[in-house]
């Protein structure tokens, strides 16, 4: 087969980027925009030794799961993989996905990842979910200034007048500031020669609050009328935050890391739960609340706290998980390697009065293994507590210069709850919770490959597999979350 080539061929099942698979003459081909079902006639783009791309140029039999996606630029754009698919069947898919890396990568059995999987937990109404959106600005052919998401593999603005999983108050505020720089006649950024002024617009709300943020990320010191503009985007109702970000950096990283705050408050307030969260253009926060409760309601539901436990929550970022299971815990001890994620952390338990969770810098893989022995480590100098029997960190990490007291009975939590990135957790990691000898061990995560690869190392040490849940954090797409109990086996 050469490039253009067409062929006639079934979808079988669908990639983990959403692209349908179909097989023809011995060779495997993803298939862009084709569902799973689907009898189409495809175009050959790119061959290579065993496999290759095609794109759709015809559907002959549409699938019974395939629906008429809601958004007109669903095929352009990079954000939605999935929305010609019908809701309940990108569910089945997740849950098969996930099933299946049990199975093939963990190497458990059939019939017990049968026994302890759960359905997907999916959401009612997938659409308006996402409270985060990070609007590249750009021109089109004609030189008009546009605002959108990068298209699928590129960074070719796709113009999206309302994106229909964020929020609908993203298209007013695109409206003024896009009528904003035509008036002053200020340009977008240019990737390929570094020349103009705005690169994105950052726009987040509190779903519980009602509270909304805008912050315009700029490729210089100021912005020409910007007290005229934050005068239009206040009269937006929930505008609680304006802020400018600075990135003169010759990077497509979006946010750099100064923030002027031009009107109103630093940050926007929302919740999870009863725990309330400030969020700054810098913080990490989740984007689908709704999800992200039901997400953390399982984890607290597998922790099984009483209030005499003591929990170690890895990977914790702002403090989310943490405060969370705190509202329950004796003691919760937080580990982050982002400095900034840790003084939010600190921030959101202060706000909370809650005074039982104690936060750390640093990497998971370097931190456990110190508090659980005592050594000096990962630029940890440590030294024994007489008093608590404890240990006693002096951080050197990132020139702070804090005490951290850790009490001897914390070092064999009760609970250690990880949501690490997607490479899963790391062996040391690993090698030092089976030391350390939970009783449960709660894993969060967002890559069910690393997942299933860890969960194999911990049920070869001593652990046993309890229940799996996945759930959809992310409807549209083919990426899925999942949360899992794995507990002690005791003789």
């Amino acid at each position: 087969m050469n490039k253009n080539d067409e062929f006639i061929v079934e979808i079988e099942d669908m990639s983990v980027e959403g692209a349908g698979i179909g097989h023809f003459e011995g060779m495997t081909y993803f298939i862009k925009d084709a569902v799973v079902g689907d009898k189409i006639k495809a175009a050959v783009t790119k061959m290579k030794k065993g496999y290759g791309f095609a794109r759709l140029v015809e559907v002959i039999e549409p699938s019974q799961y395939r629906v008429k996606a809601r958004c007109p630029v669903a095929k352009q754009c990079g954000g939605c993989q999935v929305q010609s698919l019908s809701y309940e069947k990108q569910l089945e898919l997740k849950h098969r996905k996930v099933r299946e890396n049990l199975i093939r990568i963990g190497g458990f059995d059939v019939d017990f990842v049968d026994e302890v999987m759960n359905p997907v937990v999916g959401m009612d109404e997938p659409f308006r979910y996402r409270n985060k959106a990070q609007y590249p600005i750009g021109l089109d052919r004609d030189g008009n200034i546009i605002a959108g998401f990068y298209g699928a593999r590129s960074h070719n603005v796709v113009p999206i007048d309302d994106c229909l999983i964020g929020i609908q108050e993203n298209k007013d505020i695109l409206q003024i500031v896009i009528s904003h720089m035509k008036k002053y006649n200020i340009m977008p950024y240019e990737e390929a020669t570094g020349k103009g002024l705005v690169r994105h617009v950052l726009i987040r709300k509190g779903f519980k609050t009602g509270e909304i943020m805008v912050c315009i990320i700029i490729n210089g010191n100021n912005m020409p009328g910007i007290n005229e503009l934050t005068k239009a985007l206040s009269s937006i109702e929930g505008m609680t935050s304006v802020s400018l970000n600075i990135n003169k950096e010759r990077t497509n990283r979006i946010l750099g890391e100064k923030v002027k705050t031009i009107w109103g408050q630093p940050y926007i307030t929302d919740y999870i739960g009863d725990v309330a969260f400030q969020i700054s253009p810098l913080s990490f926060y989740q984007v689908n609340p709704v999800q992200t409760e039901k997400l953390y309601g399982l984890a607290l539901e597998y922790a099984n706290l009483t209030g005499n436990e003591v929990v170690w929550d890895l990977y914790c970022g702002i403090g989310t998980i943490s405060l969370f299971l705190a509202q329950k815990a004796k003691q919760v001890y937080g580990v982050e390697i982002v400095p900034d994620a840790i003084e939010d952390a600190k921030r959101n338990a202060s706000i909370n009065n809650i005074e039982n969770a104690t936060f750390m810098v640093g990497k998971a893989e370097e931190v456990l293994p110190a508090a659980y022995d005592g050594h000096s480590n990962g630029g940890f100098a440590s030294q024994s507590d007489s008093k608590s029997g404890g240990v006693e960190f002096i951080r050197n990490i990132h020139q702070l210069n804090e005490r951290v007291t850790i009490d001897a009975t914390s070092k064999t939590p009760d609970v250690i709850v990880v949501d690490p990135p997607r490479k899963g957790c790391d062996e040391k990691c690993l090698e030092t919770m089976i030391q350390m000898q939970p009783n449960r061990i709660v894993y969060v995560s967002c890559d069910s490959a690393t997942l299933c690869r860890d969960l194999k190392y911990l049920c070869a040490n001593g652990y046993e597999l309890k229940t799996v849940t996945p759930v959809d954090q992310f409807c549209h797409s083919m990426h899925v979350e999942s949360v899992c109990l794995i507990e002690r086996v005791t003789e």
